[in-house]
C-alpha cells in the first residue's frame, strides 16, 4: 500500500527527476545563511575564510555551526513538501504512511528503543574503557546544544527520511513497478551521500557497509510496516542522542556533548556489528510487535496502481 499510493497514470518518473532537482535547489538555498554568516565574519575579523571542510567545521563555536547546518534542512523540508504537493499532487501523508493518519506511537516506540540502546551501550563502553573518553560536559554550552538539537535534529532526520524512504522510494517504485529496486537504490544512494563524511576518511571505506546497511534497514522497516514511522523514530534517536551524548574530533557533528571520544578509530568488526547483529535483532522486535508477515512479497513484490486517482489526494 505505501508504495502503491504514488502509482498514478499522471505521476511519471520524470516528475521525480524534476522534483529531485527542486529539492537539491532548496538545499542550496538553505545553505545561503551559513555562507552569508561566514562571509560577513571573515570580512569583519582577521579570521581567514575556511577553505577545507575541517576548517569550516571549526570556524565557529560548534553550537553555531550545528545551528547553521541544521537550518538548511528546514528549508529543504519546505522544498520536499512543496514538491510533493505541487509537482506530484500528493499529500504529505501519502509519502509518510499507508495508514489514515500518522501513528505517533510507532515513532515514539522506535525512538525509545534506539535511545535506550544507544545510552546503554555508550555507558557500558565508557565503564570498560574509561581511558578512551573524557568528560566533556559544560552546563551552558550543553543547554544551548540541547535546545538546538531537540528542535532541529528531528527536522533534519525527518527531511532525510522523507527524501529517501518516502519520496525517492516511491519514485523508484514508479520506475520499476517492484519493491526490491526502490529498496536497493535508496539504500545505495543514502549510503553514498555519507561518503564525504569525515568518518570515512578517518576509518576507511569499510564504514560504507554501515551507512548502506543502515539505509537498507530503514528501507526494510518502511516497506514491512507500510509507512515511515519506525524509520522516523529510529533516525531521530540515532542523531539526537548521538549529538547530546558523544562527540569526537573526527565525527561529522562536533558538539558540546556529555562525553568526547578520544580513541583512535579503526576499521574493525565494530563497524559492521549493527548491520550483522543489531539491526536483525531490531527487525525481530518490530516484526513480533507489529505482526509482520509475507516478507518476500512486501520486500520484492510488484507495485501496481490501486485506483485511477492518487491515494490521500
Amino acid at each position: 500500500m505505501f508504495l502503491e499510493q504514488s502509482i498514478n497514470s499522471e505521476n511519471k518518473f520524470f516528475k521525480y527527476i524534476w522534483g529531485s532537482v527542486l529539492i537539491i535547489f532548496a538545499s542550496f538555498v538553505g545553505q545561503i545563511l551559513f555562507v552569508a554568516v561566514l562571509l560577513y565574519d571573515s570580512s569583519t575579523t582577521d579570521k581567514n575564510y575556511p577553505t577545507t571542510n575541517d576548517a569550516l567545521m571549526r570556524y565557529f563555536d560548534s553550537n553555531l555551526t550545528l545551528f547553521l547546518i541544521l537550518f538548511s534542512f528546514v528549508i529543504t523540508m519546505v522544498g520536499v513538501y512543496l514538491v510533493v504537493r505541487s509537482v506530484h499532487n500528493q499529500t504529505i501523508l501519502s509519502v509518510t504512511t499507508a495508514r489514515k493518519k500518522v501513528d505517533w506511537n510507532r515513532i515514539f516506540f522506535s525512538f525509545s528503543i534506539w535511545t535506550n540502546f544507544t545510552i546503554a551501550t555508550t555507558l557500558i563502553t565508557y565503564y570498560y574503557n574509561p581511558t578512551e573518553f573524557i568528560w566533556n560536559f559544560k552546563p551552558i554550552p550543553f543547554a544551548v546544544l540541547a535546545a538546538i538539537a531537540i528542535i532541529l535534529i528531528p527536522i533534519q532526520t525527518s527531511c532525510e527520511e522523507y527524501i529517501f524512504r518516502g519520496y525517492l522510494m516511491q519514485g523508484f517504485a514508479n520506475l520499476a513497478r517492484n519493491k526490491w529496486f526502490p529498496l536497493l537504490m535508496t539504500s545505495l544512494i543514502f549510503g553514498g551521500m555519507h561518503y564525504f563524511n569525515p568518518e570515512v576518511a578517518k576509518i576507511g571505506p569499510l564504514i560504507m557497509v554501515y551507512y548502506i546497511g543502515t539505509g537498507l534497514f530503514l528501507g526494510i522497516i518502511t516497506l514491512m510496516d507500510d509507512g515511515m514511522e519506525l524509520a522516523l523514530g529510529f533516525h531521530a534517536a540515532n542523531n539526537l542522542v548521538g549529538a547530546l551524548l558523544l562527540t569526537s574530533d573526527w565525527s561529522a557533528f562536533q558538539t558540546h556533548s556529555i562525553f568526547k571520544d578520544i580513541s583512535e578509530p579503526s576499521a574493525s568488526f565494530d563497524i559492521i556489528l549493527p548491520v550483522l547483529i543489531i539491526y536483525p535483532f531490531l527487525l525481530f522486535i518490530f516484526s513480533n510487535k507489529y505482526k509482520w508477515t509475507n516478507w518476500k512479497e512486501k520486500l520484492t513484490g510488484k507495485v501496481e496502481e490501486l485506483n485511477p486517482t492518487i491515494i490521500n489526494k
